[in-house]
């Protein structure tokens, strides 16, 4: 990547006036800080170094504990049960039998015989105590697999549209895809020596960093590759967005969608959700030129004082988009030429077989909020002893097993019967839920997400039963906080959690990710919700017009007004 661009922005400020965990990066010795000696700690299940923990995020770790018992622990005069999240660095979901395998493996060994997908087409292992961290990490290398920036202030795992018929455009799009997350990854050392226990090989007062510098982004950056006229990446909610275009040779580039990003704070109206604009294509021989410039002008101009403020959309409002790409094309040294014609129609996943044209089928399976455990990890285990294709991860927290042989196909059909796990009978709404971890792990949730959302659409399809509703695809999404990592702002119903058993309604999001919600009641209860869905579904069986999404219901009944956009969310 590029070497930095000096120019006048809060790089050229003293660290003093810059926010503390700028400090705390630059002081950090490229991402080491003391966590060999935090690891080594006996006394405590934790890293007790704070500036440890934040570091501990660029290594795709987070240090959590068990909420669910906490006040327990607390009463009992015990620390908490401190265990650790890691999250595995998988551009663009794909996963071979052979890693699949020693992820089981390490699971059972020591993540609570549990994974999860997650929403960014990855495995999180959950559950992990502080001894058995560097043998996981050790373990996933053995399968060429890390967790470099999983997490931190850098550029996340890089996400791209799973299509379940391999074409290949896909597959040079999804190549792409890991040669950008390659590309963007920090170069230090640090995580070598720490987890693998390779020698430090780098001198004194050397650049370890040549593009991130020793202060790294202002915050985390999310890249997304999307293949029309699936939209199951969401593209327009990253930071990054990458649109495939092709022609009669191939893939001819990209349109380039920039700004995007789901995080706010309730009760802080300057943070809002907000949707990528799309400024002009490249072509595909331009798309490390284009990342660089990007990533670097949001390195350079990103807020480091206030954190709330610092993700890449905040830049975009406060610089103004003109500016903004002006400066990218300066980077760049290229104009972007004008955005190609696209569309999207769709952002789920087709549950069940396909047949590409080379003969190979894939099976796409749903798996309820990307949870792995019992039976159904089981029933993965024993595929991929016998899958010769690969897994693909979605961003809708489903599983594909792809490039199924004919000859096997009988044999993995036979194994999912013996576990009971079938990809059919999902109503309309449930083959479109996501949501996020939350409750009992993540230290952010003020709500349940995972545990609690299987039952309440349970009850939601009794409601949707009964306005002969059923098949209708609708997308829900919950978050246990504000921050919507299962992206519910661009939902046609989102939830986001405010306190236990309390939720923030939104309405009105675009069935496509092509439009974002609107906040129709606050800090309700469940009895609350069931009761505006039952009127609204009503009202929607009653009064749609053909082939009308439910959110687009929403807005042309003037249930909740269209946000324009994003500054506009919380109006």
């Amino acid at each position: 990547m590029e070497s930095k661009i000096n120019r006048e922005n809060d790089l050229s400020q003293p660290l003093d006036r810059l926010g503390p965990d700028e400090r705390m990066k630059a002081e950090s010795n490229y991402l080491r800080g003391t966590i060999v000696d935090g690891l080594s700690d006996r006394i405590t299940g934790a890293i007790p170094n704070e500036n440890d923990v934040k570091l501990l995020k660029f290594h795709g770790i987070y240090q959590q504990d068990d909420r669910d018992i906490r006040e327990e622990r607390r009463r009992q005069k015990l620390e908490p049960a401190y265990q650790f999240m890691i999250r595995v660095r998988l551009p663009g979901g794909i996963c071979t039998p052979e890693q699949w395998l020693q992820l089981d493996s390490l699971a059972r060994a020591h993540g609570g015989s549990s994974l999860r997908i997650t929403t960014r087409q990855t495995f999180q292992f959950h559950w992990m105590l502080k001894d058995n961290i560097r043998p996981v990490l050790q373990g996933l290398h053995e399968v060429l697999l890390d967790t470099i920036a999983a997490c931190g202030d850098d550029s996340r795992g890089v996400m791209c549209t799973v299509d379940p018929e391999v074409s290949p455009l896909h597959a040079e799009v999804s190549e792409m895809a890991k040669m950008v997350s390659d590309h963007v990854i920090p170069k230090t050392r640090g995580y070598h020596e720490i987890w693998y226990g390779d020698e430090c090989l780098t001198r004194p007062g050397s650049e370890e960093e040549p593009f991130y510098g020793t202060t790294y982004l202002p915050r985390k950056f999310k890249i997304g590759f999307a293949l029309p006229p699936s939209n199951d990446i969401d593209v327009y909610a990253q930071d990054l967005g990458y649109i495939a275009i092709g022609d009669q040779h191939g893939l001819a580039g990209f349109n380039v969608a920039i700004g995007g990003g789901m995080g706010r704070t309730d009760n802080k109206p300057e943070t809002y959700p907000r949707l990528a604009d799309v400024i002009g294509f490249v072509p595909a021989s331009k798309l490390m030129a284009c990342t660089d410039a990007v990533m670097s002008l949001q390195r350079d101009f990103g807020n480091r004082k206030d954190r709330q403020r610092a993700r890449f959309k905040y830049t975009i409002d406060d610089k103004g988009l003109d500016w903004v790409k002006a400066e990218i094309e300066h980077r760049m040294d290229m104009s972007f030429e004008p955005a190609r014609a696209f569309s999207f129609h769709s952002n789920g996943d087709s549950i069940g077989w396909t047949k590409s044209e080379d003969g190979a089928h894939h099976l796409t399976l749903f798996i309820e909020n990307g949870r792995l455990s019992g039976d159904l990890l089981d029933a993965l285990r024993d595929i991929a002893s016998i899958h010769k294709g690969h897994f693909r991860l979605t961003p809708n927290q489903n599983l594909i097993i792809s490039g199924v042989r004919q000859e096997d196909r009988d044999a993995i059909e036979t194994v999912l019967g013996e576990f009971g796990v079938s990809p059919s009978g999902l109503s309309g709404i449930r083959r479109n839920s996501i949501a996020c971890v939350a409750l009992p792990t993540c230290g952010l949730a003020m709500a349940e997400s995972e545990r609690y959302l299987p039952g309440l659409i349970s009850k939601i399809e009794t409601i949707l039963s009964d306005f002969d509703l059923s098949d209708e695809p609708i997308t829900i999404r919950m978050s246990g906080c504000p921050n919507g990592c299962s992206r519910p702002y661009i939902s046609e119903i989102g939830l986001t959690g405010r306190a236990p058993g309390k939720y923030n309604l939104y309405l009105g999001g675009g069935f496509h990710g092509q439009r974002l919600s609107r906040m129709f009641r606050e800090n309700i209860n469940e009895e609350t919700i069931l009761e505006i869905l039952r009127d609204l579904f009503g009202r929607y069986a009653r009064e749609r017009q053909e082939n009308e999404r439910f959110g687009d219901f929403c807005i042309r009944a003037e249930i909740v007004q269209e946000v324009k956009e994003g500054r506009f969310f919380n109006d």
